[in-house]
């Protein structure tokens, strides 16, 4: 599938996390909604009270510089001149796809439709590949690892070999990992950067929790950080983001403590899916990924409901199913499903 400039132009893709769009697709359905259709940690990062000049002073570069070396040591990366924090991965991205001249761009697919956009925006050639090996027919390669939505994770040895063919052509590897905090993190690239040639994404918000909070980083050698970092310009985090932020990046125990309750959880959601006939293929410990038959059947059915997984035009026989936060919401995906297997209100 290829993404023309003209098409780049058109609405951002439908993702998961609207309630907007699942009211109208369910105007019946019960409230509150349990919005299962996202891969953001259910139990965030506790909160605390901030220092009002975090909301009335513009952030201090030095404070910057903290978050950025914050980042490093989370990350694995060499040292904060490696990091360019932002208010979200989202906004890296087409500067990110503009690091390189417009040429072919590849997307290692099925996956985060964002990519494809983003590149096309920068002038590239987008085309979504499925095999690994045609990425190295592009000048920008971009993979997502883990991999949104079927969790699949390309080895490190294979991306290091990707990115040296690219860059003796001057070419750009980007690798995503929005989900590494729960992935494996011996495949990460985030210490790999300093050569150059590859990037590195990371998210803060969704292993913490966070997302409304808006913060990202990209990972890269010292001068495509500072060039990133130049193209954001002053100011570019939030003073809230930076002093929520730094602590959490720190809080090792935090970190590992809730590693082993989504590793948990993810097992509990397998086993009550599997219970009612949907095998897990694959995802992350922040969300699972279905392929069923049934999977227009089930997304209506507990649409009506008041609960909302992802579904995807392109592969009407997938579903991603994130984490329910607690007893309450497993007791109500639980009696949902029990529900659909006896065919109620169908």
């Amino acid at each position: 599938m290829k993404l023309h400039l003209r098409e780049a132009g058109q609405a951002v893709t439908d993702h998961g996390g609207s309630l907007a769009r699942a009211a109208a697709l369910f105007p019946h359905a019960p409230t509150p909604w349990l919005d299962l259709s996202t891969g953001i940690n259910p139990h965030s990062y506790p909160l605390f009270d901030l220092p009002a000049t975090a909301y009335r002073r513009l952030p201090e570069e030095a404070r910057a510089q903290e978050l950025a070396a914050a980042a490093a040591r989370a990350y694995g990366a060499e040292s904060a001149a490696h990091v360019a924090a932002a208010p979200g991965t989202q906004i890296l991205l087409p500067l990110v796809a503009s690091l390189v001249d417009p040429g072919a761009g590849k997307v290692l697919s099925p996956t985060y439709a964002e990519h494809a956009r983003a590149a096309a925006l920068a002038g590239h050639r987008v085309e979504a590949v499925e095999r690994f090996e045609q990425l190295f027919e592009s000048n920008l390669a971009i993979v997502v690892n883990p991999n949104n939505p079927d969790g699949r994770v390309v080895p490190r040895a294979r991306l290091l070999e990707l990115a040296a063919h690219l860059a003796k052509k001057g070419g750009l590897l980007v690798v995503d990992e929005a989900f590494m905090d729960v992935g494996p993190g011996g495949e990460s690239l985030a210490g790999d950067v300093g050569e150059g040639g590859i990037v590195v994404l990371r998210s803060f918000g969704k292993f913490f929790g966070l997302a409304g909070l808006r913060l990202g980083f990209a990972l890269a050698a010292p001068a495509v950080a500072q060039r990133l970092g130049a193209w954001l310009g002053p100011w570019a985090v939030a003073g809230p983001a930076m002093e929520i932020g730094l602590p959490a990046l720190d809080d090792r125990k935090w970190q590992a403590a809730m590693r082993e309750t989504l590793r948990a959880e993810a097992a509990r959601l397998d086993g009550l899916l599997e219970r009612y006939g949907l095998a897990v293929s694959g995802g992350t410990y922040l969300f699972r990924y279905v392929l069923t038959p049934a999977a227009p059947d089930l997304f209506d059915f507990l649409g009506g409901r008041g609960i909302l997984l992802r579904n995807f035009a392109d592969r009407p026989e997938a579903l991603r199913i994130g984490l329910p936060g607690g007893e309450a919401e497993f007791s109500r995906l639980e009696n949902a499903l029990e529900n659909w297997r006896k065919g109620e209100g169908r």
